[in-house]
């Protein structure tokens, strides 16, 4: 019973008293069979999914002795692949065998459409539509019935705007490992007020990149996943007129190259540990190697980690978050890492603190149920560039008398919404300055 096993009834006998005496048998799987279903009529249909996509996720295979346990786990399995709206299996004797032959309802999702939303940008520090953004994208999440996934993207924003488009095969046929594939091509504008900040006269720059490229993931082992790649990017910075500059108003340079744009050919590995639940540990370690397979192309090698542990201490949650980072070679000044803001040093405005070409966070967070779907919080953070800032091309954090170094810490509310938590928060600073931040989803 333990095992859930499926069982036939192979014999009968009648004894005295009463008493019936039943030959039971493992029952070993004959066939597997893929019934597609029409979601309104319930009727059988046609499918769109390629049969093969869906058997290759099961565990359960022709020949095993046929465990509803195990049965449950595949049916799970079927449905976090995003393109089932309901699954079932239903065993039926294979003729006069002791085996049976397993029937496995499906009814398909609509795989594609469009969708619009909205968010916000951390990036925007001013103005009269701070940081909101729109978005309209086209997904279609089972392109040739293999369970393939195409998505076109736009935001667009104050200043921000991407457009992607991102092509993903979940799980390479013919592999054994489960390496999934995915294309991408990007064309993004942001602000860079994050290292560069306003200039004299109040004007904002923009970075503009054009990047491609391509990623393969595969798990590791339990509870890991590992992804390496090879991207390429043309990057530059643009004044409010669009047009392409390479010194702001301070005099420090905007490109490592001297040029208009800078070129890199990135080749990239992370690794990424996430534990149980929602409140257990996870890490992340990214590795960047700038391939100089050109003399104008970028040559740096760049590392960025972070790790966060949760502990239950009652009702209230206690979370420590850490980061940190460091590059090596020559890179472009606006790729150096900026902290203060929402997701760092809460108190700060955005990149207030610095901009260096290494720097660690710590993060320390208390919170706790309220009413309903309304929590409250109390943290603090730290940051520093690790004397890193004057090693950045042109010192853009020196000329903005970035500190290098800072802390907050204060107390909000998060409430629970369909977009994921939305945080609002009231911080201080060691500068004696108190700053409200408000950002939708957990902390990066």
């Amino acid at each position: 019973m333990e095992r859930s096993l499926f069982g036939l009834v192979s014999g009968i006998e009648i004894l005295s008293g009463g008493i019936i005496r039943l030959q039971v048998a493992e029952a070993e799987v004959n066939n597997i069979v893929i019934r597609f279903l029409d979601r309104k009529t319930g009727e059988p249909t046609r499918g769109k999914t390629r049969p093969e996509t869906i058997l290759r996720q099961l565990t359960t295979k022709k020949g095993q002795v046929y465990s509803m346990l195990q049965g449950k786990r595949d049916v799970d399995t079927i449905l976090t692949m995003g393109i089932m709206e309901d699954v079932s299996i239903i065993p039926q004797p294979a003729g006069d065998t002791d085996k049976v032959d397993l029937i496995m309802n499906v009814v398909e999702r609509p795989s594609g459409g469009f969708s619009a939303g909205g968010g916000i940008s951390s990036g925007i520090t001013s103005g009269p539509l701070t940081g909101l953004i729109g978005s309209f994208a086209y997904s279609h999440r089972n392109v040739f019935g293999r369970n393939q996934k195409l998505n076109i993207s736009l935001e667009r924003g104050q200043i921000d705007s991407i457009f992607c488009v991102n092509y993903t095969d979940p799980w390479i046929e013919g592999d054994d490992k489960r390496t999934s594939r995915t294309i991408m091509v990007q064309n993004s504008r942001t602000p860079g007020t994050l290292v560069h900040g306003n200039q004299r006269d109040n004007s904002t720059l923009t970075i503009g990149r054009v990047t491609a490229g391509i990623e393969f993931s595969r798990p590791i082992r339990p509870k890991w996943s590992g992804t390496a790649g090879l991207i390429f990017q043309h990057s530059g910075v643009h004044d409010e007129k669009g047009n392409p500059i390479i010194k702001e108003s301070y005099g420090s340079p905007l490109t490592a190259s001297g040029r208009t744009h800078d070129d890199m050919l990135l080749a990239k590995f992370e690794c990424v540990y996430t534990g149980s639940g929602d409140h257990g540990t996870s890490m992340f370690v990214n590795l960047e190697q700038g391939l100089p397979v050109w003399s104008e192309w970028l040559a740096f090698n760049r590392v960025n980690a972070r790790a966060r542990k949760g502990v239950e201490i009652g009702p209230a949650l206690f979370v420590l978050s850490l980061s940190g980072g460091h590059v090596v070679g020559n890179f472009s000044p606006h790729e150096a890492f900026a902290i203060g803001g929402i997701n760092s040093i809460r108190g700060y405005e955005e990149g207030a603190v610095a901009s260096g070409r290494s720097y660690a966070v710590g993060s320390s967070e208390i919170s706790f149920p309220m009413f309903g779907s309304v929590g409250g919080v109390v943290f603090a953070d730290y940051g520093t560039d690790l004397g890193s800032g004057p090693t950045v091309r042109g010192d853009p954090a020196g000329a903005r008398y970035k500190p290098g170094s800072g802390y907050g810490y204060g107390f909000g509310v998060r409430v629970d919404s369909p977009l994921g938590p939305l945080r609002l928060e009231y911080a201080f600073n060691d500068r004696q300055a108190r700053r409200f931040h408000f950002g939708v989803g957990h902390r990066n």
